[in-house]
């Protein structure tokens, strides 16, 4: 599709959309097909529609912050806008969101609630509202949003995409309304994980005109079997029905990708996110728009959101002394949690705890934001990367999950999402890609990990082959050794013996592995359907049947390592 097909066809989804709370701005359609002509179509990014918060500066848009009485109009791009747009993407407008991004429910906006994609009478989840509505409803294939407290990952969440939340200053916050600047975070929202991560990496870089912008070094890939943390059962009480019984369901995925789970006591972690709203930290919001909202009381109720500014002026009472008291216990909590997921590549959770309606945000504006930050809170004041995923559906709403590692483990995080949205595919091995034995390498090199021992259901024969690297040969044989149909892999049995179940191991291969693999398994072996004691078929090595015409038939030793310890 071509850039300017790709515009027309975003306006198109806005038309039939029949959601206008999306938008605080957009840009004439005219407008925007004259410069998506204009886009080099071998550019990376060439013609991805974008949508951007609008407390993200745009040249040409006013930036309000959710709130009219603050429009500015910026002179130029937030770094993270222009690099999107130096790459070939096409900037539709600016979206609406909670305002002065203080809240994660989506509806504290003069310019109207934000309606979840797949539920209008539900929150979209804030405050990057607008940006995850119009990712999950196709308008745009990128938007970029802001996260203080959880608000690039709650929406993501509760909208069924993806959320990057990059490690703090990777992404500067030049050209961005302040909400707490020292942990005001810039994010990307798409459908797909791959998207997202590759638009996150065009707007990483440092900029001089941000001081607390930095680079660093990514920390290495996540080991073939990581250790993974998860919280303890009673810091999950209180989710929406079902959603724990889903999070289980997530934790078994990955599980069964091969990685290690720990259950892991977060109390630390928990009790650090209290601090955001419930300690001095909340005086940087007071800092950044707490003079806009003395100047203009008069227009609390008319224009500037209630429950906003109420949470922004108690910035005000906070003291020098709270604030140096709340940063020795933020470092103390910070030990501990680090503490508790020492050896793990990161920790798993539900991206947030339910997902409330309209009407009972409305009830308790101020309760209902509370439980949606339970696991995303901890995470700027800690110093985290975090990254959420779609995780499925309960009662046909999007359940969610979220990875969060150190600093600068935003690609090993993504390796891991990676992992649970493709858990890969299973591989029965039989002989000399067994554990120890001199083909296994390769199995670990395509990104394998061991999942456990097996045996075939009973019906196959395992011959030794002369082969350069000994191997044995499998094959299944119907009762009474007869020919057990056509097709490798199957063949008449050197006797009349039944066959019988054979030992081996299941490895399971990303996508990708399993591929460049299975391309390169040398005749005379091949891959077939190979039936488990269990009952499950799976994938594994099996032999052509002319390669064990004359070969050593070792089926009564039961396994190529009985066969082998025997010699």
């Amino acid at each position: 599709m071509t850039p300017a097909a790709r515009v027309q066809a975003a306006y198109d989804r806005i038309d039939d959309a029949g959601r206008p709370e999306i938008w605080i701005r957009l840009r004439p359609r005219e407008e925007v097909l004259a410069e998506a002509a204009g886009i080099d179509p071998a550019l990376p990014l060439a013609g991805l529609v974008v949508a951007v918060k609008d407390n993200i500066d745009v040249a040409g848009l006013p930036t309000t912050a959710g709130a009219p009485s603050y429009a500015y109009e910026p002179q130029a791009d937030a770094p993270a806008v222009a690099r999107l747009r130096a790459a070939g993407a096409v900037v539709l407008g600016k979206t609406n969101l909670d305002q002065f991004a203080t809240g994660l429910v989506g509806t504290r906006s003069p310019y109207g609630a934000v309606r979840n994609a797949w539920d209008a009478a539900r929150i979209s989840g804030g405050s990057s509202s607008g940006s995850a509505v119009a990712v999950a409803l196709g308008i745009a294939d990128i938007a970029l949003g802001t996260d203080t407290a959880g608000s690039g990952r709650v929406p993501a969440a509760l909208n069924g995409i993806v959320g990057v939340k990059p490690t703090k200053g990777l992404v500067p916050v030049t050209g961005v309304v302040p909400a707490c600047y020292t942990l005001d975070c810039v994010t990307v929202f798409a459908r797909d994980l791959q998207l997202a991560r590759t638009a996150a990496e065009f707007v990483e870089g440092a900029d001089p005109a941000d001081p607390l912008s930095r680079t660093g070094t990514q920390l290495p890939p996540p080991p073939a079997r990581p250790r993974i943390a998860v919280p303890a059962g009673e810091h999950l009480n209180g989710m929406a029905d079902g959603w724990h019984e889903a999070f289980d369901a997530a934790v078994a995925r990955l599980a069964g990708t091969g990685a290690e789970i720990v259950e892991t006591d977060v109390t630390p972690l928990l009790q650090a996110a209290d601090l955001l709203y419930g300690g001095a930290f909340v005086a940087e919001r007071y800092a950044a728009v707490g003079a806009h909202l003395e100047k203009h009381r008069d227009l609390i109720g008319a224009g500037l959101d209630p429950t906003v500014a109420a949470i922004v002026l108690a910035g005000r009472e906070k003291t020098a002394a709270d604030w140096a008291a709340d940063a020795a216990r933020l470092a103390a909590l910070g030990a501990a949690g680090r503490a508790v997921l020492d050896g793990c590549t990161a920790l798993l959770t539900p991206t947030t705890t339910w997902h409330p309606t309209l009407d009972e945000v409305t009830a308790d504006p101020v309760g209902a934001n509370a439980r949606l930050g339970r696991f995303t809170n901890f995470a700027n004041l800690l110093d985290c990367a975090s990254l959420a995923v779609p995780a499925g559906f309960v009662d046909g709403l999007p359940f969610g999950v979220m990875f969060t590692g150190p600093a600068f483990s935003d690609r090993a995080l993504a390796a891991l999402a990676e992992r649970f949205a493709n858990p890969g595919l299973d591989l029965f091995v039989v002989g000399a890609h067994l554990t120890g034995q001199p083909l296994n390498a390769q199995l670990v090199q395509a990104g394998g990990t061991l999942t456990g021992r097996a045996r075939t259901a009973g019906g196959y024969r395992l011959y030794a082959l002369a082969t350069e690297v000994p191997k044995p040969g499998l094959l299944r044989v119907t009762e009474g050794g007869r020919d057990a149909g056509a097709g490798a892999g199957h063949a008449t049995t050197s006797g009349g013996d039944v066959g019988m179940g054979i030992e081996g191991e299941i490895w399971r291969l990303p996508a990708s592995g399993f591929g460049a693999l299975t391309a390169a398994v040398p005749a005379p072996m091949t891959i077939g359907t190979v039936e488990l004691a269990d009952g499950r078929q799976v994938c594994g090595f099996l032999v052509e049947p002319y390669a064990v015409e004359g070969a050593p038939d070792i089926t009564r030793f039961g396994g190529w390592r009985a066969y082998t310890a025997s010699a």
